[in-house]
C-alpha cells in the first residue's frame, strides 16, 4: 500500500484537475484500511473515480466533496452516515494539477501537512531510511506520511488469449501487483489495457525468461502447447517464485514426460503447478481467472494450500 503517483500522474495529465483521498486514520471497524484511495475527476459535467475506499455512504459522501472540500475530516460512520460498521475514519483529501504533481517527483517517502514538519514526522522519515524499509501510510500530528507505492510482486502472464485478458481484467486492479503481459504479436492483445500492465509482444516467448527477476511469479496460458512446453523449460533452466501452468492432468503427465527428456529432474519439475484454478468454478475464462485469483491472494498471505492442483482446466 502506498501512494501511487503513476496512477495519479496520468490521471491528472487525462483530466487536468483531480482530488485524491486516502484513508488516514481508522478506529473501530471500517471497511478498508489506512492508506486505501481513490482519484475523483469532473468529465461531462459528472463525478468520475477510479479506486476505492470502501464503497457506501462514506465513498458516496467522500466523491460529492473531494474536488469542492479539500481537507482532513473524520466521519463516525454509524452516527455520521448510517453504516453498520460502527467505526469512524478520517479521509485526507487532496485536490491535484499538474504542478502539484510534479511538486513530489523523486520522493520516495511523501509527507504533507500545514505548518512547518513536525519532528515526529521527520524522525519516522529519517528511520526509515535508515533501516531502509519505508514506512507504513499514516496520520502523524495533522500531516499524512505515505510510501511511494513500489509493486510488491511480478507477475508475469504468458499467452493474450480468452483465459489470459480475463486474468489480466481480475488481477490488474490488484494493489502491489505489477504484470508483464506476453504474447507472441502485438495484435494478439486487445485495443485497451488496464493501466499498469506492460505489454510485451515477442515472437519468441521463450527467449523473454532470461529478462524476468528470479523472484517473479508465472501463469503460462499461452495458445499453443509447444509455447507452453518451451515456456516451462526455459523457467526451469532460469528461477522463479512460482509457476503455473494452465491444462488437465493428460496435458501435465505429457509434459512432465517431456521436461524429463530436457534433463530437468523431477524435483524441478514438480516446482511448475498444474493444472490451476479451482475445478468446481468451470472452465468459463473469468471462472479461471476468479480461481486463480483467490489463490495467487492465499500465497500472498502465506496459505500453504494456496497452489493445490484443483482445477482440469485448459486443453
Amino acid at each position: 500500500m502506498g501512494f501511487d503517483l503513476a496512477g495519479l500522474k496520468a490521471a491528472v495529465a487525462a483530466q487536468g484537475r483531480v482530488a485524491r483521498v486516502v484513508i488516514a486514520e481508522v478506529s473501530g471497524s471500517a471497511p478498508r484500511e489506512v492508506g486505501c484511495a481513490m482519484l475523483v475527476w469532473q468529465e461531462a459535467g459528472r463525478l468520475r473515480q477510479s479506486g476505492t475506499i470502501g464503497g457506501g455512504a462514506l465513498e458516496l459522501m467522500a466523491v460529492e466533496q473531494a474536488l469542492r472540500a479539500p481537507g482532513l475530516t473524520r466521519h463516525p460512520l454509524g452516527p455520521g452516515l448510517g453504516q453498520c460498521c460502527g467505526g469512524a475514519v478520517v479521509l485526507w483529501t487532496e485536490v491535484f494539477d499538474a504542478a502539484g504533481v510534479a511538486a513530489l517527483e523523486g520522493q520516495e517517502i511523501i509527507a504533507r501537512g500545514s505548518g512547518e514538519r513536525p519532528l515526529a514526522v521527520q524522525r519516522l522519515i529519517d528511520r526509515a531510511r535508515g533501516q531502509g524499509r519505508l514506512p507504513e501510510p499514516q496520520l502523524v500530528q495533522g500531516w499524512m506520511v505515505e510510501p511511494l507505492a513500489r509493486p510488491a510482486r511480478q507477475l508475469w502472464i504468458w499467452g493474450a488469449g480468452h483465459v489470459g485478458r480475463a486474468m489480466v481484467q481480475v488481477l490488474a486492479p490488484l494493489p502491489d501487483l505489477a504484470i508483464t503481459w506476453v504474447d507472441t504479436a502485438p495484435e494478439r492483445f486487445p485495443d485497451e489495457v488496464p493501466s499498469g500492465v506492460t505489454v510485451l509482444p515477442a515472437a519468441d516467448p521463450a527467449r523473454v525468461v532470461a529478462h524476468a527477476p528470479a523472484e517473479a511469479e508465472h501463469l503460462i496460458l499461452t495458445y499453443s502447447h509447444e509455447i507452453d512446453l518451451a515456456l516451462c523449460h526455459a523457467l526451469l533452466t532460469h528461477d522463479f517464485a512460482f509457476a503455473g501452468l494452465i491444462g488437465s492432468d493428460t496435458k501435465w503427465a505429457r509434459f512432465r514426460s517431456r521436461l524429463r527428456t530436457l534433463g530437468h529432474a523431477d524435483a524441478q519439475i514438480s516446482r511448475i503447478s498444474c493444472p490451476i484454478g479451482q475445478k468446481t468454478y468451470g472452465r468459463h475464462p473469468q471462472a479461471i481467472a476468479i480461481g486463480v485469483a483467490g489463490q495467487l491472494l492465499g500465497q500472498k498471505k502465506g496459505d500453504g494450500t494456496a497452489w493445490i492442483h484443483s482445477s482440469a482446466s485448459g486443453a
